[in-house]
């Protein structure tokens, strides 16, 4: 299973997050998308995942905060006590034993990050 991660604050777009998964560089198939369960409802996160008919995994705290992180985000440590919110969210919702393909990357507008992880089962 392919997972694209996001982290986002609540002013970004949908366009943020298509900014931020066309940074990643990634072009191949995506299964998931996750992100953290307070942000999972969001037009923002659906307005990305809709045309690509997937669904979008909430991501609770505790596996936010298990996940071992590439990159280090001094906001993302203090809001959230993980190093990347979308490192975090793509290796939690691709399951045990997963690993990122590509780490964290900003969309141009610095609303949203985006990581791309492979689980063992892909």
């Amino acid at each position: 299973m392919i997972v694209a991660g996001f982290g986002f604050t609540s002013h970004a777009t949908t366009e943020s997050l298509e900014q931020a998964l066309a940074a990643t560089g990634y072009d191949g198939p995506i299964h998931m998308l996750a992100c953290p369960h307070d942000k999972a409802l969001s037009d923002v996160i659906s307005g990305v995942a809709r045309p690509r008919g997937v669904l979008i995994n909430a991501v609770y705290p505790k596996k936010l905060q298990a996940a071992l992180t590439q990159t280090q985000s001094a906001i993302s440590r203090l809001l959230r006590r993980t190093g990347s919110v979308a490192e975090a969210a793509a290796l939690a919702a691709a399951g045990p034993g997963a690993t990122l393909i590509v780490s964290r990357k900003i969309s141009n507008d610095r609303m949203a990050t985006c990581a791309i992880a492979k689980g063992p089962d892909a």
